[in-house]
Order: C-alpha cells, then structure tokens, then sequence
C-alpha cells in the first residue's frame, strides 16, 4: 500500500510541471470575453444571517434525508465530466470514442474553472460540513464553496452538448441542472452556491458560443461525431 502511494505521488510530481504551465497558458475562447464572477454573481449570505441558517438547514435535511439512488448518482457526479452525460447522449459517447470532442471539453472545463476560481477566492466562503461538522459529506474539497464549480460546469456542458444534441436538448439540461442539486446531496454546496454557479455557466456558455474561434473547433466536434454516430 505504501509503496503504491508513493507511485502515485511520484506520478503527479511528474506531471505536475506541465498541469501548471497548462493552467497558466492564455484563455483560448474567453481571453476577451470571460465573465467575472464577482461582477456577475449576487453575494452569498452573510455567516451569521438567518437566511445562511436556513440554507444550511436544507442541507442539513437534504443530506440526511437523501435516498441510495440520489447518493449514488452524487458520488459518481464527483468526477463529473462532459461525459458524464453520456446516459442522455448514448453508451458510445466516450471519451476514447472521440478525441476532439475531449480536447474541446478538457478546454472548456480549464476555461471554466478559470472563471470559478476567483470567485472561489473572492468570497472564502466555508463549505457546509465545514460550518457544521455533523454534515459528513461525500468527499471533503479543498476549495471554497461559492460558487459551485460543479454546477457552473454542468451548466456549461450542458448547454454546449445541447448545441450538439439539439433533439435531447431538455434532457441535457435537466441532466445538468441535477449536476448542482447532486452536490447539496453530496453535503459539500450550500442552495446559493449551486445557483450562482447556474447563473455562471450560462453566462460562460453565451461567450464561448459567441466566439468564433469556438464555433470552427465546435463544428470540427460536430463532425466528429456525425461520423461516429455512422
């Protein structure tokens, strides 16, 4: 077991050097156009308010109150991704399947993030179980808790696989809508980060769609998998 965790560790400590100089690179499709999520977004409650009392009542109650199915759809939304959607879409929508799709969504989530985290920052809002360690969640984050990451990039895969998929367009969207509410099931977002979140990756998803840059790499997408739907 030692042994096994110290490959690990040497594993990231490799590729560590390159994941940085990657998050550093320059925006590809929000250079001009990225939304702030401080200008954006409301603030959250106040720490001692009675409305952040009463968020985190309700996830007090939708924590504990959570059945199998939905803790077990919020564990596998931790690792969340575009294809992650692949139950809408169909079992063929994989990653291995379609390397340009990946390398748009990989780009899409380090833009998204790029968005987040400052907000993250920003507000240094705790997370619930951190307010209330009773809560035990799913999985402890490192990050703080508004907005939500999670659903800001649900929201925005969602609405960019809607543009793909216009025919399951609905059901992309309540898919990623589920993204957000999953992670007040999983303890780790208060209702507010989960909405500010939603209201973020709309607003990311507008200016990716407005680039051009984006919609020539989305139409190389679009035939990538046209022809793996053949």
């Amino acid at each position: 077991m030692i042994h096994h965790r110290l490959h690990q560790l040497l594993l990231v400590l490799a590729f560590l050097p390159a994941l940085l100089l990657r998050a550093a690179e320059p925006l590809l499709y929000l250079a001009d156009a990225a939304p702030d999520a401080v200008l954006l977004l409301a603030p959250p409650p106040p720490a001692d308010s009675a409305e952040q009392k009463a968020e985190l009542e309700t996830v007090r109650r939708v924590h504990a109150e959570a059945s199998p199915a939905q803790l077990a759809a919020a564990r596998a939304d931790i690792e969340m991704n575009a294809f992650s959607f692949a139950a809408v879409i169909g079992p063929w929508f994989t990653a291995a399947n379609l390397p340009k799709t990946a390398a748009l969504f990989q780009e899409i989530e380090r833009e998204t993030r790029a968005v987040t985290n400052p907000g993250k920052e920003f507000y240094h809002r705790p997370r619930p179980y951190v307010v209330d360690p009773t809560i035990v969640p799913l999985a402890p984050e490192k990050s703080f808790s508004f907005p939500s990451g999670h659903s800001t990039r649900g929201t925005v895969y969602s609405l960019v696989l809607a543009e793909l998929f216009p025919e399951q367009r609905d059901a992309l969207l309540n898919a990623g809508r589920e993204i957000g509410f999953h992670r007040e099931v999983a303890g780790v977002h208060f209702p507010s980060d989960v909405y500010g979140g939603r209201t973020l990756g709309r607003a990311i998803a507008q200016a990716l769609l407005k680039n051009a840059k984006f919609q020539a790499d989305l139409a190389a997408v679009r035939a990538e998998l046209a022809a793996a739907k053949r």
